[in-house]
C-alpha cells in the first residue's frame, strides 16, 4: 500500500473519530485508543478499513483539537454567510474541521492534495450539495491561507 494510501486511510480515520467525538462525546485519549485497536486495518461491521499511517491520523486528530478556536473560525468565515459551522451535520463538520487543519498547519501537504482528499472524503459520505461545499470551503480558505500556492488556477 502506498504512503497517499495510507494517508488517505488516516484522513478517513480522523474524520470518523472526530464526528465520533463530536456526536458521543468521547474524549481524545478513548479515540485513539478504539481506532487504533480496532479500526484502523481492521474489519468492522463487515467493511474492511485500509492501514493508515497512524501518525498522521493522530497529528490531524490532535491538531484539529489544538487549534479547534482558530480553524472553526476559519471554516465560519469560509462558509455562506449565516450558516455557521455549528449548524453543519456532524460528518460534514468533521471534514471541514480536518482538511481547514491540514491547509492551516501541514504546509507538507499540497493545498490541492487536501482539497482533494477531503472532497473525496465527502462523496463518500454524500451526494450531490455537500460535496461541493467542502471543495468550495476548502478552496476558499487554501486561497486565503496559501495564495502563493493557488496563484493562477482557476477558481
Amino acid at each position: 500500500m502506498s504512503r497517499q494510501e495510507k494517508r488517505a486511510a488516516a484522513r478517513l480515520a480522523a474524520v470518523q473519530a472526530l464526528y465520533q467525538m463530536d456526536v458521543a462525546k468521547k474524549g481524545i485519549n478513548e479515540i485513539l485508543a478504539e481506532f487504533e485497536a480496532h479500526w484502523i486495518g481492521q474489519e468492522v461491521e463487515g467493511d474492511q478499513y485500509n492501514p493508515a499511517e497512524v501518525a498522521f491520523f493522530r497529528n490531524i486528530l490532535e491538531g484539529v483539537l489544538a487549534d479547534q478556536g482558530e480553524v472553526d473560525v476559519l471554516v465560519d468565515r469560509a462558509l455562506q454567510q449565516g450558516w455557521p459551522l455549528r449548524r453543519v451535520e456532524a460528518v460534514l463538520r468533521a471534514i471541514l474541521r480536518a482538511g481547514a487543519y491540514e491547509l492551516l498547519v501541514r504546509k507538507d501537504v499540497p493545498a490541492r492534495v487536501a482539497i482533494t482528499e477531503y472532497t473525496d472524503i465527502a462523496g463518500a459520505f454524500f451526494e450531490g450539495e455537500e460535496v461541493g461545499l467542502v471543495n468550495g470551503v476548502l478552496d476558499a480558505l487554501a486561497r486565503r491561507l496559501r495564495p502563493d500556492e493557488l496563484m493562477g488556477t482557476a477558481r
